[in-house]
């Protein structure tokens, strides 16, 4: 039976909250979305989406 592992372990255990990401197809840039607001917070540059965080359609 698989566990979550112990707190501070150094990993996150579930998805981040309060993020979304969405791919540009133009720049090739995923980019981290705050859900309340809106705004952009981050591109990652080298193209992988980043982890743990939920894909917009």
């Amino acid at each position: 039976m698989a566990r979550n592992g112990k707190v501070g372990d150094g990993h996150r255990n579930g998805a981040v909250t309060g993020r979304t990401q969405v791919y540009n197809p133009v720049t090739e840039i995923w980019t981290k979305r705050d859900r309340e607001t809106g705004k952009f917070m981050d591109g990652k540059a080298d193209g992988t989406p980043f982890k743990g965080v939920t894909k917009e359609k």
